[in-house]
């Protein structure tokens, strides 16, 4: 039997191109994916998240750089016994059986346990514990052809951990799913890696579903990651604003222009958007009414990831235009 490498990163990517004729689709991208991490990759359509996934997996040969899985080589993987799974986008199960054949036919074919760890052996799943993590024990017997696209999904979810893997891949894992279904998937992840450890990546453009379960975030764009780390620390580097609305917006906009602690004022139709660097909130206010300027609305935008990938992603769009431009 193969020894599994130990590695502190379950994924990591250094440099890596991928180009699809002439068109280059990952340029010099690093990613690492630390162990016991739920790790976020978003990006527009046509960003590379795929491709990336299929890097990492050995479904795409890269032209330039190197990856690492578990300790493994793309090419090696096999090694890693089952500690691997990925599901992609569409699901691909056989139409003609059941959820609870498709799940025995694969369950077969995974060892009756895995190799001992640290913790122990662990024993693979059983197909009723994955229908019943995946709230599919009703459509046991349902044939995949009549399944929905949320329950075909969550039975190709559940597919995935028969055999309590240590690292999952997940690409638009909410695609398809109702409120409930959402839910049930996040609270599954979530449980996934706080009791076994389970390690995930998940690829998505879904960005409130993913602040609401990641530890740590790479936004990808132009083929590259723009930006990388614990979704704490993301989160704290960006900028906080203030929208403040008020009848007399050019002597509030030249007042909040010399106050201390304020990046940027920009006007708009009616209001004003504040950047905010050490000024807080309810100096602002005071400032505006101490002035005689009466104040609407004031609102404090909080950091969210949906502001971060805007701010980033059209930053770095509008540096590759200027560079076009400039050549």
């Amino acid at each position: 039997m193969n020894a599994q490498p130990q590695a502190l990163n379950v994924i990591s990517l250094a440099g890596v191109s991928k180009r699809y004729g002439n068109v280059d689709v990952l340029r010099d991208l690093d990613l690492t994916v630390q162990r016991g991490a739920i790790h976020g990759l978003v990006g527009l359509n046509g960003s590379g998240k795929t491709t990336t996934l299929e890097c990492i997996l050995g479904l795409q040969q890269v032209h330039l750089g190197s990856a690492s899985v578990l300790g493994f080589e793309p090419r090696h993987l096999y090694r890693a016994e089952g500690d691997v799974v990925a599901v992609f986008d569409t699901p691909s199960l056989h139409a003609n059986l059941t959820v609870r054949q498709t799940l025995s036919h694969a369950a077969h074919l995974i060892p009756a346990q895995k190799k001992p760890s640290a913790s122990g052996v662990q024993p693979r799943r059983s197909v009723d514990e994955v229908m019943s993590l995946l709230g599919l024990s009703r459509y046991a017997s349902f044939k995949i052809c009549s399944l929905s696209l949320g329950n075909r999904r969550r039975t190709s979810i559940a597919h995935a951990l028969l055999g309590n893997p240590k690292l999952v891949l997940l690409d638009e894992p909410f695609n398809g799913l109702d409120a409930g279904g959402v839910d049930e998937v996040l609270a599954l992840i979530k449980t996934l890696n706080r009791d076994f450890g389970t390690s995930f990546l998940l690829s998505s453009h879904q960005l409130p579903y993913l602040q609401s379960v990641c530890s740590h975030l790479s936004i990808l764009h132009g083929g590259h990651i723009v930006a990388s780390g614990s979704l704490e620390e993301l989160l704290q580097g960006s900028d906080a604003k203030l929208i403040v609305r008020t009848p007399d917006i050019a002597r509030a906009q030249a007042l909040l222009e010399q106050l201390d602690g304020i990046l940027s004022v920009v006007s708009d139709t009616g209001s004003l958007t504040v950047t905010l660097a050490t000024a807080k909130p309810a100096a602002v206010n005071q400032a505006l009414v101490s002035a005689g300027i009466p104040v609407d609305e004031l609102v404090h935008v909080r950091a969210s990831v949906e502001s971060l990938f805007r701010e980033l992603t059209s930053a770095s769009t509008d540096k590759s235009n200027s560079r076009a431009i400039a050549s």
